[in-house]
């Protein structure tokens, strides 16, 4: 099947940029967040293609006046990887790793917007995610990340919000791989497939930095991918993985209401949620009916809405957030303040954290 990648030298087999590899859980991503320094918008946005499954699908998310938005779209992929559109949602690279424009046309949800991302550094390469549960592969992924500027519009109700670079910041990343995605298998691992995942991602800005922490840990509390990176706005990486975290919790909750990275000697990264929150179900995680490379049966749209003062956080299904963050980075003594996201999806046991059966609650 030759189609329009094939004019460009991105093939990493002998076969047509159409096929890739042949694992069902093959998928390519892309994810944005943006939001102001005193919370009153964050927006979000993803898409993703399944080649395998013949699908690609997208959201965008708009949090305002207390309310979550969530616009979501599928089609069918035809084996095209390069028309970055699905529904009213679309991405435009416009200079690979520093610029891009994302676009959400006409549509139900009566909003709108035309935005542009323009990097703040070089994109960082977080290392290769690769996990078992049990034989099966779980994950075999690579991913990028990258902070920015946001400057343009959205529309929303017809009030028009003036998203000025200066004041909008935020994140975007690039994964690919292998992870599950789909229809529930017929046959999972035993225990399932998530039966265990501690997972915090901090990208966070700075005037004159950008800052990068993460960490998956295992059970036992034991690192099987994390870094932490100090990304000047001009200069080279800092780079350190393997750092110690300290995380406190909300009683009662399996949110962190503060996270500490090491970021190497005389140096950390220091991250407090202010209280927004953003659920990623929105962009489709653990979502049960969008959730990612599900066939909609073609072209489909589809709007719902967030109240986030009527939230269970106790509820499985609300566990995967982002909350907006105060972030101190200390170097060698000197200190930055800035702003970025918690992401938080803390499954299963964690030692470190008293969490010792499936849904234990910090104490």
């Amino acid at each position: 099947m030759i189609t329009a990648g094939d004019d460009y030298p991105l093939h990493q087999t002998p076969e047509p940029v159409a096929y890739a590899g042949s694992d069902r859980n093959f998928y390519d991503r892309y994810f944005f967040n943006g939001y102001s320094a005193d919370g009153s918008l964050f927006f979000a946005a993803a898409m993703g293609f399944y080649p395998q499954l013949g699908i690609v699908d997208g959201a965008f998310c708009l949090t305002i006046d207390g309310v979550q938005h969530n616009l979501r779209a599928s089609r069918h992929l035809h084996g095209d990887r390069m028309e970055l559109s699905v529904g009213p949602i679309s991405i435009e690279i416009v200079k690979p790793l520093n610029e891009l424009r994302l676009q959400v046309t006409g549509n139900d949800s009566s909003i709108t917007a035309d935005l542009t991302f323009t990097a703040r550094h070089l994109p960082i390469e977080e290392p290769r995610f690769t996990r078992r549960n049990g034989t099966r592969m779980l994950m075999d992924v690579t991913r990028m990340t990258q902070n920015g500027a946001w400057s343009g519009t959205i529309m929303k109700d017809g009030q028009e919000i003036v998203v000025d670079g200066n004041a909008v910041l935020g994140t975007r990343d690039r994964s690919w791989g292998i992870r599950p995605i789909g229809a529930s298998e017929p046959q999972p691992p035993i225990g399932g497939n998530l039966a265990q995942f501690y997972w915090l991602w901090a990208p966070c800005n700075f005037d004159e930095h950008a800052c990068f922490a993460h960490t998956n840990d295992d059970a036992g509390g034991e690192p099987w991918n994390r870094r932490s990176v100090i990304a000047p706005l001009t200069g080279e990486m800092q780079e350190a993985d393997n750092q110690p975290v300290s995380t406190q919790y909300r009683a009662g909750t399996r949110r962190a209401s503060q996270a500490k990275f090491s970021l190497g000697e005389n140096r950390s990264l220091t991250v407090t949620p202010t209280g927004l929150v953003f659920y990623m179900s929105g962009l489709g995680y653990t979502h049960p009916e969008w959730g990612h490379g599900m066939d909609h049966g073609g072209d489909a749209v589809a709007y719902d809405h967030i109240d986030l003062a009527s939230v269970d956080d106790n509820n499985p299904a609300n566990l995967h957030i982002q909350a907006l963050s105060k972030a101190v980075l200390n170097d060698c003594e000197t200190e930055h303040s800035g702003i970025g996201v918690l992401e938080q999806m803390l499954v299963g046991p964690h030692a470190p954290s008293g969490f010792a059966e499936a849904w234990d609650m910090a104490k």
